[in-house]
């Protein structure tokens, strides 16, 4: 009796351990192909995206590069040293980003950060910024003034802030913020964006670094993106933890949770 006791404590031990294997599988597959979570840590695509948002990016919507994946690409040779990155270069299953795609990329400077920003020009369009007003190939992108946007400043103090409904081309629409005038961003040379690359823009225009700042960011090689912002599945207060699960009733944004983005 003993023994069958052990067999069984035995058996079920190896089932739990079997379950977990193939849990921490699927959230391996799930994770590396199809989404990926990601968190907000910067204001620069306000008001669409808030600091403490936690959001998945579909990881197939472009195609998977050598950036597309969470873990290093590198490869070994037979000596044992580090030869170098895949010899992976371009897009396999490739669909092109469209205008006004809230996408997830890997900065052209370092190809390890991950920004976030908003696809505004596309290869071979003409990006000029006049008076805060985006131009693409000569024509002013569409803006209309709305309410204002409620912010807190450092201080803890609420402010308004210009907030603006913009259109492209393709009918796309969403809100930016214009926090003062004349700021660097606002009035810039015409960008002609190469091909197979992507002119990208924070919504939060006065306190974004992006695509206008040639030095910082610049075009975006299409294989430099990593997926597309789809939804937003959780969201808390920037001044709290998200482990701090006693607060939740007064720190979590509930009405954020599950926001498609557009």
């Amino acid at each position: 009796m003993a023994d069958d006791a052990q067999k069984q404590s035995r058996g079920g031990a190896w089932e739990v351990i079997r379950v977990v294997i193939h849990a921490l599988i699927i959230a391996f597959v799930i994770r590396t192909f199809l989404f990926q979570p990601f968190n907000i840590p910067s204001g620069s695509m306000v008001p669409t995206l808030l600091v403490g948002d936690y959001l998945f990016v579909s990881k197939y919507s472009y195609g998977y590069s050598r950036y597309s994946f969470s873990f290093n690409l590198d490869f070994w040779g037979d000596n044992g040293l580090k030869i170098g990155p895949l010899p992976f270069s371009g897009r396999i299953l490739a669909s092109d980003p469209d205008r006004g795609d809230v996408a997830v990329f890997k900065l052209p400077r370092d190809n390890e950060t991950d920004y976030i920003k908003r696809v505004i020009g596309l290869p071979g369009d003409r990006v000029q910024v006049i008076d805060g007003v985006v131009h693409i190939n000569g024509e002013p992108v569409k803006r209309e003034l709305v309410s204002d946007f409620i912010e807190e400043d450092a201080f803890g103090n609420d402010r308004s802030v210009r907030r603006y409904r913009e259109t492209l081309p393709n009918g796309v629409s969403y809100y930016t913020l214009d926090l003062y005038d004349g700021s660097p961003g606002d009035n810039t040379q015409v960008y002609v964006v190469p091909q197979g690359h992507y002119f990208m823009m924070g919504d939060n225009r006065d306190n974004s670094t992006d695509s206008r700042f040639l030095s910082q960011v610049g075009y975006v090689p299409f294989e430099n993106f990593v997926g597309r912002a789809e939804v937003i599945f959780f969201s808390h207060e920037p001044h709290t933890s998200m482990l701090a699960v006693w607060n939740w009733p007064w720190t979590i944004r509930w009405d954020r949770f599950f926001d498609v983005l557009h």
